[in-house]
Parts: C-alpha cells; sequence; structure tokens
C-alpha cells in the first residue's frame, strides 16, 4: 500500500472513531430534548434570561462571545485551510469519502466500473500493479457495504440530535420510539439510495462543506493541486490512465483547475503515476504543487501559460 494512502486510511478511521465518539462523550452535540447544544459536557446557551441585571452591551457582547465568536473561528480556520491545501478535510478525514471510496472499489471488482454511470471499463489489470478481476459475486459484499455505511451514518446522525445513551440502548432492545425508527428509516435509505446512484454527484455538488472549500481554493492561484508535467506528455502516451482510474472522484488530474474543481488532493493520482513511471525508471508526471509551482495549473483556466520553475518537478 503507498505511504500516502496508508497514512490517509489512517487519518480517516481516526477521524471516524472522533465522529462516533463526539456525541457519545458530550464533546459536541444539540440536544432537541433540552433544545441547545452541548459542548465537552457543557450546556452551550445564550441564557439571557437569567441575566436581567446586564446592560444591553453587555448582553450584545456575550451573544458575540457564546455564540458568534466560536462559529467564526471556526469557519475562518476551516476556510483558511481549504484557501491553502483545497479539500483537504475531503480527502483526508470525511467519513462519507472514506464510505465512497470503499464502495468505488468494490464496485470494480464487481463491474469494472467505480460507478453505474461510468461508460469506460477498466482495465482489470493496470499499469500502476492495480488488479480488479471482476466477478459478479463481488455484489454481495456492495450490498451489505451500502447498506451498512446507510444504517451506521442514520444512527450517528440521530445521537448528534437525541442522547446517545438512550439511542443505543433503544437499538439493543429493540425499543426505539416510534418517531426514532421514522428518523434511522428515513436516513438509511435516503443514504442507500445516495450510495448506490448518486455518491459521486453528492460529494461533488450537493455537500456544502465540500463545495465551500473547492470555491474557495478556487480562488487561490497558489493553492496546493495535482501538477502535470506537460513538457514530459509523450510519456503518457503509452499509459492506460492509470491515474484517472485511480481518483475516487472520477477526474482527469492532467485537466485545468477548472476541471478538476472538486479534487480532493488525495494524491491516488499521483501515487499511481509514481508508479507506472518506476516501472520505466522516469518520476511521475503528476505532482502535488503549491505557491508558484502551482501557477501554471490556475492560469491555462484563462488560456495562458506560467512560467513553471524548475524545481517544481523535482524530487
Amino acid at each position: 500500500m503507498p505511504n500516502k494512502l496508508h497514512k490517509r486510511r489512517i487519518y480517516q478511521l481516526i477521524f471516524l472513531l472522533i465522529f462516533v465518539l463526539t456525541p457519545i462523550l458530550d464533546i459536541f452535540r444539540l440536544d432537541l430534548n433540552q433544545g441547545h447544544f452541548i459542548l465537552f459536557g457543557q450546556d452551550w446557551k445564550l441564557n439571557l434570561t437569567v441575566f436581567p441585571e446586564l446592560s444591553n452591551t453587555a448582553l450584545v457582547l456575550r451573544v458575540l462571545w457564546v455564540a458568534i465568536l466560536p462559529i467564526l473561528l471556526t469557519v475562518t480556520l476551516f476556510l483558511l485551510i481549504a484557501w491553502r491545501w483545497g479539500r483537504l478535510y475531503c480527502g483526508w478525514l470525511c467519513p462519507h469519502f472514506l464510505a465512497v471510496e470503499s464502495i468505488n472499489n468494490l464496485m470494480k471488482r464487481a463491474i469494472g466500473k467505480p460507478s453505474l454511470w461510468d461508460k469506460e471499463i477498466i482495465p482489470e489489470k493496470q499499469q500502476d500493479g492495480t488488479k480488479y478481476k471482476r466477478n459478479v459475486w463481488w455484489w454481495v459484499p456492495i450490498i451489505f457495504a451500502i447498506v451498512g455505511f446507510a444504517f451506521c451514518w442514520a444512527v450517528i446522525a440521530i445521537t448528534y440530535l437525541l442522547p446517545p445513551q438512550d439511542i443505543y440502548y433503544g437499538l439493543a432492545t429493540f425499543n426505539l420510539s416510534k418517531y426514532e425508527t421514522i428518523f434511522l428509516t428515513a436516513v438509511a435509505v435516503v443514504f442507500t439510495v445516495e450510495f448506490i446512484f448518486a455518491r459521486h454527484l453528492f460529494c461533488r455538488y450537493a455537500c456544502a462543506v465540500g463545495v465551500f472549500q473547492s470555491l474557495v481554493w478556487m480562488g487561490n492561484k497558489k493553492g496546493m493541486v495535482v501538477g502535470y508535467h506537460a513538457s514530459r506528455a509523450r510519456d503518457c502516451k503509452s499509459c492506460d490512465k492509470s491515474c484517472e482510474h485511480a481518483c475516487p472522484m472520477r477526474l482527469k488530474p492532467r485537466a485545468i483547475k477548472r476541471k478538476i474543481f472538486t479534487c480532493t488532493q488525495c494524491f491516488a493520482c499521483v501515487d499511481s503515476c509514481t508508479k507506472v513511471q518506476a516501472q520505466n525508471d522516469q518520476t511521475p508526471l503528476l505532482k502535488m504543487l503549491i505557491n508558484d509551482c502551482a501557477l501554471d495549473k490556475s492560469q491555462r483556466d484563462f488560456g495562458r501559460k506560467a512560467e513553471i520553475p524548475t524545481h517544481c518537478f523535482e524530487d
């Protein structure tokens, strides 16, 4: 397993564990029964009515300090990361993206494509060494994975809204309330349909977290991007597009920045290209670039070509 992919899987699994434990440990959740947020075990609410002696100025400051400032700081930090590194959260932390990648890999083994909507069937053995021997029996783990992810996502979602101990006890004893059952069923069905038919479309256009990261990233011409060593384009002629097949978002890494708007900076295409070119004792044509090295990719959006510093594609 490539080093970058190995690291990314570890980060994804750690964040998934954090995502599951956050409501259980009362680190953060919205308790609908109590009607307010809980943050690190404490009630997170304004309590304006219990401070009748406060002046208008003091009340405004309390609203700023308790409600607006924490949210503003969190959003600002998140967008600053997106400005420089793009959809780093999506590619390296997001539990949903972990599910998308897992289902993609199973789909490739069942039908030779990462999605039902793809027209091109990938080779069973690719030049980067990846093997996907197709067998219809892979549909069995696909269905289990889709239904399992959908149900787990529904359970996690409801624990952010209602006391987790009540939900898990109700599941264990088959004693959930009517409305809890309706919520879990509805959310699980929606996720099941999404995972089967539209998981890539959701990540690209429907996920607000992902879209805002992409919009901010597109505004920074020096943000981290998959760079393509165009002067060595002839070395791509004999390749079977292993880099494109490796991309979980089904993008073409060699394209201009605008056309890889939803890139998650997962390094999968770079790892694939590195393996292919290593067989020819060549350095990869794809590399994650940033700052001045990334300008060429952005400038091509406007029909211009930036001068790429000579060190950009050096090891």
